[in-house]
């Protein structure tokens, strides 16, 4: 009762803005008021100058738009440059053309920036991203980096309203890990640094390999398992966080450190209803944050259209049916399954629209995947394909039988993911989603190192 008569003394409106000595560009343009005062900062991105007057773009980063501000040359001083960090203040008001901007009475340079000291970008000129990868530390400066970060930080939110709205925990699963979840053998190993404490602790007798925590132990590929333990004493959970994969590749698709959403859906027992599950978030998100983002979408790529199947139905096809029209099309399916150039032939011939397949042979997949009940020889798995990035999503029906499991499991240290399975079981489905694979499908990003501020793959962490 303290607490209730506590609120009612309190104003939580006055919070919102609390850290914030100016006012963010993004809601400047927003809720402009012509002839109101305005305090902003950033970095200017372009200048003009005329006889009496300076015209400068500036950004804050709050917004892929810019808030022109009009400056009188007398304020002008040396220091104020592209690149420079700047503190304006004056009166919102509207140009000829009718564009917002402000009539600055007040310009402080914050922070200079000399170009020809070494800055690598140029006002006016469109950095192929290529260049742009080669400054890790300035790149979030560039309209492209900087728009991608925002459309990064939007489909995150939205990927919370989503399980939010259908009351889904979200459970932070840990990066420290025994079990190699995916049994791939990409896994980082984690020990100490400290030659005094390995000293230490080897001369107790222990094995270097489990020399801290007593066991083998990894940087996390998936929280999947754990998600797995939570979700049998919890229902639906979800969660949102970094995977590491120690995969010899530095193609467009793959990094050592990312982004994986993955959920777990309690009394799940039929593979359609995760199908369905993972359709609905994705339009939700493709069409919110186009919502949200336009502008930004937009900066990124001109050409970035609404996709035309976010009205449609996605695509089902069962393994084999995927396998006979690779077949048709002269790309026979090996041995090791489908492979990346036949995941975008898939979605080809479906028109774009992205494909489940499912009903994959059990040697091509995990071992807590359900077996089909029509067919022992095949799992309830699914892989989403889309454009751009092949296999979006991975998810499966999980093996609830006891004995099954048991004869499947890989290793004895993960007998408590067996126990899961003895006491109170309940049949349960779930999916991983590569963050980055998503922001390049929605994007139109080639390059997934493109889609986070600090990218690693292998022989590159040098930040």
């Amino acid at each position: 009762m303290w607490f209730k008569n506590l609120l009612k003394f309190r104003d939580f409106s006055k919070i919102s803005n609390s850290s914030r000595n100016y006012t963010a560009i993004a809601s400047v343009l927003e809720k402009a008021n012509v002839g109101e005062f305005a305090e902003v900062k950033g970095w200017v991105k372009n200048l003009r100058v005329q006889k009496e007057l300076i015209f400068a773009d500036v950004t804050d980063g709050s917004s892929a738009k810019r808030l022109q501000i009009v400056i009188p040359k007398k304020l002008k001083t040396d220091a104020l440059t592209y690149g420079s960090s700047v503190h304006i203040t004056g009166k919102l008001s509207c140009s000829p053309r009718g564009q917002l901007e402000l009539a600055a009475d007040s310009v402080k340079v914050l922070g200079e920036c000399v170009v020809a000291d070494g800055y690598p970008f140029n006002p006016r000129t469109t950095h192929p991203p290529e260049y742009i990868r080669q400054f890790m530390h300035l790149r979030a400066r560039t309209n492209y980096i900087s728009s991608i970060l925002r459309v990064r930080n939007a489909v995150t939110k939205h990927i919370h309203d989503f399980y939010t709205s259908k009351d889904y925990m979200h459970v932070h699963t840990p990066m420290l890990t025994s079990n190699d979840c995916e049994g791939a053998g990409e896994v980082f190993k984690v020990q100490p640094d400290n030659e005094e404490t390995v000293k230490a602790m080897m001369q107790e007798g222990r094995d270097r390999d489990a020399i801290y925590f007593g066991t083998k132990t990894f940087l996390t590929v998936s929280g999947q398992l754990h998600l797995e333990a939570i979700c049998r004493g919890m229902g639906n959970v979800y969660t949102l966080g970094p995977t590491f994969r120690a995969e010899n590749s530095r193609s467009r698709l793959h990094l050592s450190e990312f982004y994986m959403l993955e959920g777990e859906i309690a009394f799940c027992d039929n593979i359609k209803d995760l199908q369905s599950h993972v359709e609905e978030l994705l339009k939700y998100v493709f069409i919110k944050t186009r919502d949200t983002n336009e502008a930004d979408l937009y900066s990124i790529d001109k050409d970035n259209k609404a996709p035309l199947w976010l009205d449609k139905e996605f695509i089902t096809v069962t393994y084999e049916e995927a396998r006979i029209l690779l077949d048709k099309k002269g790309m026979s399916i090996t041995e090791e399954g489908i492979n990346k150039e036949q995941e975008l032939a898939l979605v080809d011939y479906c028109n774009g629209v992205p494909v489940f397949v499912v009903k994959w042979p059990k040697n091509l997949k995990s071992f807590y995947m359900k077996e089909c009940e029509d067919d022992p020889n095949k799992v309830d798995a699914l892989d989403l394909l889309t454009s751009i990035t092949g296999e979006l999503v991975g998810g499966s029906l999980r093996e609830d039988n006891y004995d099954k499991l048991k004869s499947k499991l890989p290793s004895d240290s993960l007998g408590w993911y067996l126990e899961l399975r003895k006491f109170g079981n309940i049949p349960t489905g779930g999916f991983g989603l590569g963050l980055e694979r998503l922001l390049q499908s929605l994007c139109g990003v080639a390059n997934i190192k493109d889609t986070l501020p600090f990218p690693r793959w292998p022989h590159n962490c040098s930040l």
